[in-house]
């Protein structure tokens, strides 16, 4: 008797880091997911809001006439940031003296250029109709004189940022329920080396619950450790890429890093007991004879 009592306790301590080890691998697979998706979103997201509108300004306007015009455009949800842009600095921009490679004031006796304000747009540029509807209210404020901004451009580049997250979020959402069933399969194996203590508490008169609450517990405890270890891979990863790699850019998004960790714990916690509850239920409700049949 003591001797099976032994193998049952191997077996189960055995059952138990296999599982262990099993869900820190897909949690850590997940969180390594949700890094990238997270870096994908929030590029994508930059990308759309590094479009600039030029806007035009007619000449001789006074700094308050420039000023209402910008509170203007910035009362509008379409607008990022604005930066005004004098028409001296145009003429002195390195760029433009390369490309056109001529002095303005010195062929002309003076600097043509406009005064302009160089507006980055909001990702509700993507919106074509609200863009356009934009730009127009934007050619009526007094003291415009004109309106450019890079419209095929913008399209094209919306069209496909659109097609890469759906993408993303497809191919994520895919991992994500390949990953529970993992789990659920890892915890339901865990379950079963342990049915042998199951129809012992059975026959003994046990209540569900206090037949399952053990099981709850040391499943959440379970998950916990599982979320920290797979939370220090992650992280010991990412340094590595960051060390080995500088130019990724990994260091300035520890804090997304961090946030994603903690989450790679609650989830493992949480994946754990919810997989964990019913196949007990389900054990607990079977004929002793059925079990092995499960």
């Amino acid at each position: 008797m003591a001797a099976q009592r032994r193998n049952i306790s191997r077996r189960v301590r055995f059952s138990y880091a296999t599982s262990t080890i099993s869900m820190t691998l897909v949690l850590f697979l997940l969180g390594a997911i949700g890094f990238i998706m997270a870096n994908i979103f929030s590029t994508t997201k930059r990308m759309r809001e590094s479009v600039t509108m030029i806007v035009e300004l007619k000449d001789n306007l006074t700094e308050a006439e420039r000023d209402t015009v910008a509170v203007r455009l910035a009362e509008s949800d379409m607008v990022a940031s604005l930066k005004f842009v004098s028409k001296e600095e145009k003429a002195e921009d390195e760029e433009f003296k390369r490309v056109f490679n001529i002095d303005i004031k010195g062929v002309l006796g003076e600097n043509p250029l406009p005064d302009s304000y160089d507006v980055t747009l909001s990702a509700l540029s993507s919106d074509k109709a609200q863009l356009e509807r934009f730009a127009e209210e934007a050619r009526k404020i007094e003291g415009v004189s004109f309106v450019t901004y890079p419209q095929s451009f913008i399209e094209e580049m919306h069209s496909t940022l659109d097609i890469l997250q759906f993408i993303m979020a497809l191919f994520g959402g895919a991992l994500l329920v390949v990953s529970f069933v993992l789990l659920n399969n890892t915890v339901r194996l865990a379950v079963y080396s342990q049915h042998e203590l199951i129809n012992t508490l059975k026959a003994v008169g046990a209540t569900k619950w206090f037949i399952m609450r053990p099981f709850a517990r040391r499943s959440a405890l379970q998950g916990f450790f599982a979320g920290l270890i797979a939370a220090a891979l992650l992280g010991g990863a990412l340094y590595g890429l960051d060390y080995a790699v500088p130019s990724v850019g990994i260091f300035p998004k520890w804090e997304e890093a961090g946030f994603i960790a903690a989450t790679m714990v609650v989830v493992g916690i949480v994946v754990a007991t919810v997989c964990t509850l019913p196949v007990v239920n389900r054990f607990v409700n079977m004929k002793s004879n059925k079990i092995h049949l499960y």
